[in-house]
Formats: C-alpha cells, structure tokens, sequence
C-alpha cells in the first residue's frame, strides 16, 4: 500500500524493517481494532503482537523500560518497575513501533543494552489506561528512541506517530493526560483534538506546574501536525478569552486553576499558537464563542 503523502518525510513506516507493536495481557486486546478512525497511516504492516505475561517478552520489556527511563529519568518522572507493570502493563495498552535488530544503527542497541540475536527491538511506547468514565483513556506515557539520538539518525514522526498509532488501535474516542508547562511534549500532545484544559496547576502531582488535558480525538487535526496548516475549524468555534498562562509564572497556573473550579470554563489551548511560540511563552487561553442568535 502506498504511503499517504501526508507521511512521506516518515519512510521508515513503509520499510517491512520497522512495524507497530502491541504489548498488552491477551485480556485486554482491543476489539475490532483501527476501526473507529478512518485514516490509512498505519494499515502497511501488521502489528507485532507481545504478551507482558510471557518470560519470552522480557528483553522487549526490558527495552521498553530503558527507553521509557532514559527518557525522563532526569526529569524525575521515569516510571518504578512496579508501577509500569502494577498500572500499565496489568490494567493498561501499551503499543509502539519496533526495528528489525538487524537492521538497526548499533547506537541504538547500545543505548539500550539490546542483544543482537533479538528478532525485533522496540524503539517507542505509548501507554493508555481505561478509566471508568466509559469511552475515556488517560495517556499514561509517551516517549522514542528519538529523544537518545543525534538529530540525523532520528526517525521523522515517530513520537506523534506512536501515540497516534495507539490511539487508532484502540477506537480511543477521548483522550485525557498529563503534561508540564514549558514541555516540549505539549506540541505533540496539542495536535491530537482540541485541547481542552480541565486542570493548570496539580499540587498533588510530582510537579505542581502540570496541566491536565482532555481532547476529542480528530484525526483532521493529525494531519496539520504535518503540513502546518492553521486549524481553521478550531478558529471558528473557539476564540480567546483574554487569559494567558506563563510557563514561569505559577501564579497564572493557579489562577486558571481557580478559574476552572468556579465553572468559568471550558478553556482550550490552541496547537497552531504553540507550535509558533518557544517552550516559555505565555499561551493564550480560548474559549468556546457565544452562538449568535
């Protein structure tokens, strides 16, 4: 099948040497899977198919976990053991891409201490947990080999690609997650649906400058990660409400907090404003337009 153009600095989606993945417990695979999303990204290869359960697995685990570690160790946000089995591979969904070991830049097997005789190495996850609000997943963990590697031997995409991969999987219909201000993870996690901010500042968090979002997961907003087009739609429906929020200003975090609690909202980000701006400018907030009668 050929590649939809939109993918095509993404190549290596096309290549049979890199295929998505799902690792998750035979209990929890998705039913009638990629059906709810009518796009053609991810129908060139067949999913490789990993039980957590199984001993067989663990060095593609182990493979996970290293990327998931050297991802956000230092940021004090990698996940325990016990944790990442316990909450996502137990409960959860986790998918991704994997390389053919063969085939792969040694860097890379060195950077996750991956043995040759390996048949496939993970190289992304993205994990998502069900959560009793029916339809509802909350975006557990997001992460690539990209962020190991020198910006030439990175693969185009994979990040955005890997959640959206999980995302069509599994029929999500709505997203919800977690991430900091002044993240770079907030320009892919913007462009998924509108993002709605449903908490700016989480004092019982880790790090109390985290933003909790939802979306409703639009495919149509995928594809302006791609070619940059303005979301028009978005435009349309929402507009700003005059509020900002200052990655470095925690004032304004709890301010919006405040805002939110007292049913002043709903209040939005709008990807097409992050993606221009730099990781520490102030963010308009937006919402919904009054109906003209």
């Amino acid at each position: 099948m050929q590649l939809n153009p939109l993918l095509a600095k993404s190549e290596w989606l096309k290549s049979g040497d890199i295929r998505p993945y799902v690792f998750v417990r035979p209990e929890n695979k998705i039913e009638q899977p990629g059906t709810r999303h009518k796009i053609d990204w991810f129908l060139q290869h067949e999913p490789l198919y990993k039980n957590p359960l199984h001993l067989k697995e663990l060095p593609f685990a182990e493979a996970i976990y290293q990327i998931e570690w050297k991802s956000f160790g230092k940021q004090d946000l990698a996940i325990p053991r016990w944790v990442f089995y316990d909450c996502a591979a137990m409960p959860g969904f986790i998918a991704g891409f994997a390389g053919r070991t063969s085939t792969l830049d040694p860097e890379i097997l060195s950077i996750l201490d991956y043995s040759k005789t390996e048949v496939w190495c993970p190289l992304s996850l993205f994990i998502i947990i069900p959560t009793m609000h029916k339809g509802e997943w909350v975006a557990y963990d997001l992460c690539a080999v990209n962020s190991l590697l020198p910006k030439e031997k990175q693969f185009y995409g994979m990040g955005f690609l890997t959640k959206a991969f999980g995302l069509w999987y599994a029929n999500v219909n709505q997203c919800s997650g977690m991430t900091q201000w002044g993240s770079p993870s907030l320009k892919l996690h913007s462009n998924y649906g509108p993002l709605e901010i449903i908490g700016s500042y989480a004092p019982l968090h880790t790090h109390a400058k985290t933003m909790t979002y939802r979306c409703q997961v639009d495919t149509d907003c995928w594809e302006k990660f791609f070619n940059k087009e303005i979301d028009l739609a978005f435009l349309e429906k929402h507009g700003p409400s005059g509020l900002e929020i200052d990655p470095k200003d925690e004032k304004s975090m709890v301010s919006l907090q405040n805002r939110i609690q007292n049913n002043e909202g709903p209040f939005y980000l709008n990807a097409s404003e992050i993606s221009k701006k730099g990781l520490e400018d102030k963010l308009s907030v937006y919402q919904l337009k009054k109906e003209k009668y």
